[in-house]
Formats: C-alpha cells, structure tokens, sequence
C-alpha cells in the first residue's frame, strides 16, 4: 500500500486536499459495505471529520490510506449496528405470479440502491476498470450485505482491494488467522449466493450496444413481439421498493401488458452506467395526456447476446438527481 505519512497537521487546504484525493476509493468501499450511495457519502464525510478531529493523535504512525480505512471502517460498523441488510427482492422469498394483488412495498432501507459508475467504479487501466466493475454489481453488493459486517469489511479489503491478511488485521484489531477464518466463511457464503470477487465485466461491445438501442426502440413502441425477441427465456425483473419480482420472459411481458400497461408510450433515456450496467431513465405518460413523468431508473444486465436481468428502480425523486436525470420531461 502507498505510504503517505505525516507527522505534523499541514496546513487546512493542504489536508483537505489530501484526505478528498481519498474520496473516490473511500466511497466505494463504503457503498460496498452498506449498500446504499448516500449511507456511503455520509460514511466518507463522517470520515473526514473524525480524521480531522484525531489527527493531531494520528502522527503518521501508519500511511494516511490506511489510517482513513480504519477509520471509514469503524464507521460502516457502527452505521451497520443494529440494523437489518439492505437486499434486492430475489434475496426475500421466491418469484410470485404477475399480479397487481403481488404488488406489496417495503420502506426505503430495505433495498439495495444503485450507484452511478462515476462514484463506484475506478478510472483508468481497462483491466482494473473491468474488475472493479464485476464488484459493484448489484448481485455482488447484495451478496456482501449477506456477510456479518467485519467479515464484509474483510472480504472487501483483501479480495476486492488486494490488501494482505496482515494488513486487514492489524485494520480490525484482530489476528491474521482470525481474518483468514472469516475470509474462509465469506467465501463460502458468496458461492452460495453464485457471486465472486474473481472475473472481469468487459465494456460494452459494438453487438451490446445495439442490442440496447433495439430494447429502448421496442420499449418505446411497447412492442412485445421483438422485445420477446431481446429478453432472455429465464430473465428475471424486480421493482424496489414493490417486493415482488418476476422469473422468466413470459411473466415478465404479462406483467408489462397487465398490471404494468401504463408504461406503455413511455420515453427511455439513456444515462450513466449503474453498477457496471447500462441504465436509463424511464418516464411514463402522464394520466392528464400531457407530457410525461418519471417512473423508472432502469437498470439492464446483458449476458450471451440477450437481456437476462431487468431492475426498475422506482424512487425516481431520489435516484434521477444522483444519476444526472431530469425530474421533468415534456418531449
């Protein structure tokens, strides 16, 4: 790891600039570890106060990276205490039939939230990007929240972050065979979830790129015929905050022509990649006639030439902000 020590508290502008250069990897650390873009923005603020607060202790004892993830660390813990994990609906009971009597909500903190690429995901070597990647997918996120919280921190700093049993020890306080024990669990437990830290997500290629131009066309034209045609047989949808979520393209096009007919002749904008996935923004005809509506961030996983995952993220007043969408749409 870096060593950027210090030994004496530079100047007000100097540390602000030394703690924000950390605020990328702080943040999606944090949103790995909590699920949520705006827990992790507080988690990293919270950090920088209380590096501000102790660092006349801090005395460059350690690099200043590894001092702040113990600090961001100790943060996720006692954000995380005493709550339940944030999940996705496959990860609370089973598929249910496409029914609007199915369509139950469940409050906010339930839900794992998406997170824009540009706060999540690194820059630079396309190796690195493609690996990062593969960590903030919302299947991998959620398959973390899973994991007991020290644990997690664990998985994340030495399978995700390549920091070294020792390191991560002396981060927790612990023993490195206390840490090799729970990164033995952890795995364990995200192979039971099919999740890994292991693989690369490429950037999209020229075929995935029009295989989404040709679902936003058939979505617009609410035509089933060739979005039957794009949608992979076993695909699966969800639609926090509705607990309800739907396996296989026949209940999911039953869906979009019963209880969800009112999408039909919404607009689709693309927007930025969310977890590592393309995403856009839905809005749906106003009942007035008039112009339309926010409805849905969308959030679409492609595998093997096909849409196989569909996410349709409903708190739009929260999320369009963060993802640069607009709250109103006439056109």
């Amino acid at each position: 790891m870096e060593q950027s020590s210090l030994t004496t508290k530079p100047a007000s502008g100097e540390l602000d600039a030394q703690l924000e250069a950390h605020r990328p990897e702080l943040t999606a650390y944090c949103y790995r570890m909590l699920g949520s873009p705006f827990e992790a923005e507080d988690a990293v603020q919270e950090t920088f106060l209380r590096a501000w607060r102790s660092y006349e202790g801090f005395e460059g004892r350690s690099a200043l990276r590894s001092w702040l993830y113990r600090i961001a660390t100790n943060v996720c813990l006692d954000m995380l205490q005493g709550r339940e994990r944030r999940a996705r609906p496959m990860d609370l009971g089973p598929a249910q039939e496409p029914v609007a009597s199915n369509l139950s909500t469940l409050p906010e903190a339930t839900w794992i939230q998406p997170a824009p690429d540009s706060v999540v995901a690194a820059d630079g070597d396309p190796a690195e990007v493609a690996a990062t990647r593969e960590t903030v997918k919302l299947a991998f996120v959620a398959a973390l929240q899973h994991l007991p919280p020290r644990q997690r921190a664990a998985l994340i700093l030495c399978e995700v972050l390549r920091w070294k049993a020792s390191e991560v020890a002396e981060l927790l306080d612990t023993s490195v065979a206390s840490v090799n024990s729970a990164l033995q669990r952890a795995r364990a437990t995200l192979s039971a979830s099919n999740a890994s830290a292991e693989g690369q997500s490429p950037a999209l290629s020229a075929e995935d790129e029009e295989l989404l131009a040709r679902y936003v066309e058939a979505f617009e034209r609410y035509d089933m015929e060739t979005l039957t045609a794009l949608i992979h047989e076993d695909a699966t949808q969800s639609m926090p905050p509705y607990s309800l979520w739907l396996s296989g393209r026949d209940d999911i096009l039953r869906f979009w022509v019963g209880p969800g007919a009112g999408c039909r002749g919404s607009r689709v904008v693309p927007t930025v990649a969310a977890n590592g996935s393309p995403a856009f923004g839905q809005y749906r005809p106003k009942e007035s006639g008039h112009g339309y509506e926010p409805w849905a961030l969308q959030v679409v996983e492609l595998s093997g030439g096909r849409i196989v995952e569909l996410t349709f993220f409903l708190d739009t007043e929260t999320l369009f902000p963060l993802f640069g969408l607009p709250l109103e749409f006439d056109s």
